[in-house]
Formats: C-alpha cells, structure tokens, sequence
C-alpha cells in the first residue's frame, strides 16, 4: 500500500528507499529527505534473513532473503542495515551481522527447493544448514558429486549455472506443493502466495515483483471463463496460479500450506464466502 507521509510524496513506501533523514541518491528531486546517498553494494551471506519495516525483531516480516541476494544499503545503525533488496527492489531493514560487501558475482544457482550443506563431501555427515531454490553462489570447486562453498558442500546436481533457467516455471511451482505457509516467505519450509509466484518465476528468468497486489502488473488481462494452465488469478491480498484449466495451485491461510484445488472450490470460498470477488485473470506470454 502507499505510504502517506508527506516526505514520501505518495510512493510506494515498500519500494522507495527513501526516509525523512536519508534516501537514495537516485531519488534527488522526487522524494523529500535531510541528504542523499549513494548505496554500499551488500550480498546476503546468511542462508534466510527476514526483511523487517522497522528495526526491531518484533516488527513482522515483509519479505525474506536468500544467500546471495544483493542488497544495496544506505543507512545502519544498532545492527540494523536499512536499503533496498536488488532484485525486486523491496525496501526494508535487514541484520547488519547477515551481509557482506559484495565481491565476486555469483555463478550457479540453487534449483531445487532445498538443498543442504556438510561439513565434508560426505551424505553421512550431518548437514549444518539449508540453502533454497534461487539461492546465489561461486564454488571455489565443483567436483563429479559436490560443490565447495565457503568450506562447506553441496550436492552438484542440485546447482545449475545462474543463466540457466527452467523451462516451465508452472511445474517449478509444484515442487513446492505441501510446503507449509508461511507469510513473507519464499523458501519450501515457509512460503506464501506472491513468494510462490516469485520464485518459480524466477527460475524461469522471469522478474516478478514481491507482493500480489504488485504482481497484477505481470502479463496481461484474459477473460476469467478461458483459463489455462500458467495463468495467474488474482483477488485482495491472494494470488493463485492456474495448474490446468480447472486446476489452482497456491499457498494459503486457508489449509496453512502449498495445495491444489478445483479453482471453482477456491473461487466459491473467497468470492463467496469472504466476499472478496476475482479482481483480474493475468496471462504472461509465452516463452
């Protein structure tokens, strides 16, 4: 939703690095701030980081971040970074102990939904973390099995080149089907509806914004009596993407997970029983 503070001018304020004491250089003219920055290119060094609206632990989650995202910061303080996440602009705090100056660029990707990382090349070593789909990296090694990252492996065939993108983003979706809900999320241990949308898109190489009520803006309108698998529909605060023509597959409060449905079950719920009517049907071209 818009932020209404006179500084802000009426943008965005999810998507405007922009506060009454700094803001982003790039924004001189267009918002109202004491000075004005250049942004430090940051990358995420931890495997998840939420991104908060406020400093503070108990501010709720916007969104989250995975290892290797960029993040260009313009203000820190107390541990908190304050910037704007580069990959679909999200504006946020961030933990200061999470990130890293940004060196070399990452060359592989995470395609699976979940992959994990041991302390040697060995499966019968106990994994120490996770990483998740779209995870960024640059193995120092890439062997027959493994890939060294940081001192720690992974499983090679869980990675692929970071241009090599998955050639039917519907069926990267359902890869994360049963995976539980969780808001702000975009990992398979806690996803919602736009971060469903996000990521599998993403590995298609297609950039999608973060929040649904942003991603009506994906494709174009179609009628609502003609779906087709990949289509995306849309209410208040909801996004589902069509698996068939009579199929919906989306993450939801409603079963507190990643499930399929009849979509005239899913449309007689919302529409009917909490009165939120379909607000646009969004098909992207094809690839």
């Amino acid at each position: 939703m818009a932020d209404g503070s006179d500084f802000l001018r009426g943008a965005d304020r999810r998507l405007t690095p922009a506060r009454p004491d700094v803001a982003a250089a790039k924004l001189r003219g267009q918002v109202d701030a004491a000075r004005f920055v250049d942004g430090t290119a940051m990358t995420v060094k931890a495997a998840i980081i939420p991104l908060r609206p406020a400093p503070d632990p108990q501010a709720g989650v916007d969104t989250v971040l995975l290892y290797g995202e960029d993040f260009d910061a313009y203000a820190s303080a107390d541990g908190w970074v304050w910037g704007q996440a580069t990959r679909d602009g999200y504006v946020g705090y961030v933990p200061e102990a999470a990130l890293a100056l940004a060196t070399a660029a990452p060359t592989h990707e995470v395609a699976v939904p979940t992959t994990h990382l041991y302390p040697k090349a060995s499966i019968k070593t106990e994994p120490v973390a996770a990483l998740w789909m779209t995870s960024r990296i640059a193995p120092t090694a890439i062997g027959d099995e493994f890939a060294e990252v940081g001192g720690l492996y992974l499983p090679a065939q869980h990675l692929v080149p970071v241009d090599e993108t998955a050639p039917d983003w519907v069926a990267v979706a359902e890869t994360f089907l049963h995976a539980p809900y969780v808001w702000g999320g975009k990992t398979a241990a806690g996803i919602d509806c736009s971060g469903l949308v996000q990521i599998a898109l993403a590995r298609a190489g297609i950039d999608a914004p973060r929040d649904s009520d942003m991603q009506r803006t994906l494709g174009e309108d179609v009628p609502a009596d003609d779906l087709r698998c990949g289509d995306l529909l849309f209410w208040q605060g909801h996004v589902g993407i069509m698996a068939d023509a009579e199929t919906l597959l989306h993450a939801t409060a409603f079963s507190m997970q990643v499930m399929r449905e009849p979509v005239a079950v899913t449309r007689k719920r919302i529409e009917g029983g909490l009165g939120l009517p379909l607000l646009t049907v969004r098909r992207l071209p094809k690839s």
